[in-house]
């Protein structure tokens, strides 16, 4: 079964009790089992993973290259900071989709500008942790997209 990759940024572990009123009250097992029903209907298997740490997100993007179709990534603070990110995807080359949970640009000035956006094939934000799942769907779009190219 192909693989995807759902990787999850600083804080993101404190889903569902972090800021309610901006991020909701679903957990980030929530966020997990979203995503795993999704991927799961489109014979598709979720790699979900979750760190506060910069170089180890680094880690995953690169074995993510390997063994995925393609990568969900909510970096948090670490997109709008992290070009160590926006170049090991850029060197990932498979498709990334760009999620965040909020409405990034109804938001704080330095949350408007993304390092992730320029390599990403798409960005998602303000749909709640709904946009995980249309971001997976998004990828699932782009490999048949690219599939259908190829032949």
């Amino acid at each position: 079964m192909a693989n995807v990759y759902v990787l999850n940024g600083p804080n993101l572990n404190l889903l569902g009790t972090r800021e309610p009123q901006t991020y909701g009250h679903a957990t980030l097992k929530d966020v997990e089992t979203l995503c795993r029903t999704t991927a799961s209907r489109h014979k598709l298997d979720v790699q979900f993973r979750q760190s506060n740490h910069e170089g180890e997100l680094v880690e995953w993007i690169h074995e993510a290259a390997r063994e995925a179709i393609g990568i969900v990534i909510n970096a948090g603070a670490y997109t709008h900071t992290s070009i160590a990110i926006h170049d090991a995807l850029q060197a990932a080359n498979i498709p990334v989709v760009e999620v965040h949970i909020s409405n990034i640009f109804a938001r704080e000035d330095f949350r408007h500008h993304s390092y992730i956006a320029p390599v990403a094939k798409a960005c998602l934000c303000g749909f709640g942790i709904e946009g995980y799942a249309l971001a997976i769907i998004g990828l699932v779009k782009i490999n048949e997209s690219f599939a259908a190219k190829r032949r």
